[in-house]
């Protein structure tokens, strides 16, 4: 079966250098989604005490969890494309119908940014906002684990 949704997304960002195509895993791919469910099971425990080390694991999380859906179908990201293209090539290919699943994350990649970089601007990460964040990356890996086995190699 060939998926066609976002295939002309896909192949641009192959083309530009900003996503390349490597051994399709769907074993890699789930070792990814451990990952993003041990990340969550962490920021959890840090919410009071970290807020902000929480908010980061919680955008990590989200972030293998979209990466591991391109790794099961034989793509990966550059150094070139960063964690923009990976949004960029999940939503192409899943949005519609589960863009109000996967919007969160590029707003949470800009906020992760704003702690990293601590613009003086950047309000404080407060333990509500990675609470309820964390409950948008749950969903996301929820949505990683049923696409994976579902989509086909690219």
């Amino acid at each position: 079966m060939r998926w066609n949704q976002g295939r002309p997304t896909v192949d641009s960002l192959i083309g530009s250098g900003e996503l390349e195509r490597v051994p399709a895993s769907q074993q890699v791919a789930e070792a990814e989604l451990v990952r993003a469910r041990t990340h969550v099971g962490s920021a959890r425990q840090l919410l009071a005490t970290d807020p902000e080390g929480a908010y980061t694991l919680a955008y990590d999380a989200a972030r293998r969890a979209l990466a591991a859906v391109l790794q099961n179908q034989g793509l990966r990201a550059t150094s070139r494309g960063g964690h923009t293209v990976i949004y960029e090539a999940v939503r192409a290919q899943l949005d519609p119908p589960l863009g109000s699943i996967l919007r969160p994350f590029n707003r949470m990649r800009v906020r992760r940014n704003e702690i990293e970089y601590r613009s003086s601007e950047a309000p404080a990460v407060t333990p509500e906002e990675v609470g309820a964040d964390l409950t948008k990356v749950e969903a996301l890996i929820a949505l990683a684990e049923k696409a994976i086995p579902n989509m086909p190699r690219y």
